[in-house]
């Protein structure tokens, strides 16, 4: 909730200092809370709050990629930044050193082998989150199957 509560804060104080594109933004991701909050019938948890802006990051990166094959550099430089006002209300995102050594640290621990790509990525992402931090699944999954198959 207190996640909701900054969105709103912080997009006032945007509209008071007629930050036009940052308003934007963040009317977009009051909008998209409001709509999950509306879908579950109960105000929304910072859990659920960063799932949301996870979900419309991800939006904007293949946005990114289609407007970079269709040769609009101009609207691809608009989701970038939008990317960048969202990613300020997520946890730090984890380097890929940090990434490797928690996947190998859990894959040994819980003696994984190479059919096992389900339960070691769900045990690989509870032991980021329990750091407080993300990281991209992405990554997280070719060094899961990196590490079952070497």
């Amino acid at each position: 909730m207190e996640l909701a509560k900054q969105v709103d804060r912080d997009m006032i104080a945007a509209m008071k200092a007629h930050d036009t594109e940052r308003t934007s933004t963040l009317r977009m991701v009051k909008a998209a809370l409001k709509n999950k909050e509306i879908e579950k019938r109960e105000s929304l948890t910072d859990a659920e709050c960063q799932q949301v802006f996870t979900t419309m990051i991800k939006q904007r990166r293949d946005s990114i990629e289609q407007f970079q094959k269709g040769n609009r550099p101009e609207l691809a430089a608009k989701e970038a930044r939008e990317i960048v006002v969202i990613e300020s209300y997520m946890p730090k995102t984890l380097d890929e050193e940090s990434v490797k050594k928690i996947v190998e640290e859990t894959l040994v621990a819980g003696a994984f082998g190479p059919r096992d790509m389900g339960p070691a990525m769900k045990a690989v992402q509870a032991k980021i989150a329990e750091t407080g931090a993300r990281a991209d699944g992405k990554q997280v999954s070719d060094l899961v199957k990196a590490k079952l198959a070497g």
